[in-house]
């Protein structure tokens, strides 16, 4: 009886054992498909405005990736630097920022590359100075303290005004804020200027009474980049052509209903309508293929950058474009 019980312990003990270990491969195979999932999963980067904000309001990109497999996961950045960082860490595959970003995050190394472009749109970025103040050119801005979100498009912007108006880049104080903190600076009267693009300059005017001292016009371009990790642009080019695909439809659609696109994206983005109709009459549209010319723009601004010392190293910009 005893021989017959411990043998029954065995076969019991045994069969534990099997039943754990299939439970240790059941585990191991969720978690490699829950790996597999994560894999297929497109992080994409935006920010306050632009193109992108329609694509995942309207969640039109989801529908034609998920045929595919894939899920997106939206991120809000307060700038494109901010954005660009993410990216270099390896936390984005794709994102949009204006001209100046990618030159710093190329300088910084960032295994990024330009995958396309908007027309040039040099009135949606500005110099602001408060109602009622007694600077009236950029000439005045010598001494004064001015607010700017660090390596973003504006950056280049002042640069450029400076230099127009014979006032060295040294002879200004910048107070590098973000969007939100330079607005707050701005409106408390501890900043002399702020150098801001659309939307917050459209909001800014509407709201505050700002003036505009001088906008981009023939001054910058201000044009408007898609950028993807070198590693995602090399691996996924057909769901980068797919993304841009979309990018391009919602320009369309965009450009020929501003009004309604204006409605559609103010509680997306917590803005007023008319703000954002301001913001869509002067805005330019068309998604462009990088050329020689765009290059060749982005390596000015690269040369200047390196000049004033913003960027510590020399940088060639055509080797931030996708390998054929």
């Amino acid at each position: 009886m005893k021989k017959k019980s411990h043998w029954l312990m065995g076969l019991f003990f045994s069969l534990l054992l099997v039943f754990i270990a299939g439970c240790g491969n059941t585990s191991n195979a969720v978690s490699e498909e829950k790996k597999k999932n994560t894999d297929k999963v497109i992080e994409i980067g935006y920010q306050k405005f632009g193109t992108l904000n329609f694509l995942k309001a309207q969640k039109s990109l989801e529908k034609k990736l998920e045929p595919k497999g894939y899920k997106v996961k939206w991120t809000e950045f307060p700038g494109g630097p901010q954005l660009l960082e993410a990216l270099n860490v390896g936390s984005l595959d794709f994102g949009h920022t204006g001209e100046a970003p990618p030159i710093f995050a190329q300088a910084a190394k960032a295994p990024l590359v330009y995958v396309g472009n908007e027309p040039p749109n040099p009135k949606g970025e500005a110099i602001l100075v408060p109602k009622g103040s007694t600077i009236k050119s950029v000439k005045d801005l010598k001494g004064k303290k001015i607010a700017l979100n660090k390596g973003s498009n504006v950056h280049y912007l002042l640069v450029k005004a400076l230099e127009k108006a014979g006032v060295q880049y040294k002879d200004i104080q910048p107070a590098f804020l973000p969007p939100a903190d330079a607005r707050a600076a701005f409106e408390k009267g501890e900043v002399d200027a702020w150098v801001i693009w659309d939307p917050f300059l459209a909001e800014a005017q509407r709201t505050t009474g700002a003036k505009i001292l001088q906008d981009g016009t023939d001054l910058v371009n201000n044009r408007e980049f898609f950028l993807a990790s070198d590693q995602f642009a090399k691996d996924h080019k057909d769901i980068v052509n797919i993304i841009l695909k979309e990018v391009q439809s919602a320009e369309k659609w965009v450009s020929g209903n501003k009004k309604e696109a204006a409605k559609f994206l103010a509680p997306q983005l917590g803005m007023d309508e008319k703000t954002l109709e301001l913001v869509l009459q002067r805005r330019t549209y068309g998604l462009e293929k990088i050329n020689q010319k765009v290059v060749g723009d982005q390596q000015d601004i690269a040369d200047q950058f390196l000049d004033l010392k913003l960027i510590p190293n020399e940088i060639k910009v055509k080797d931030a474009l996708p390998q054929q």
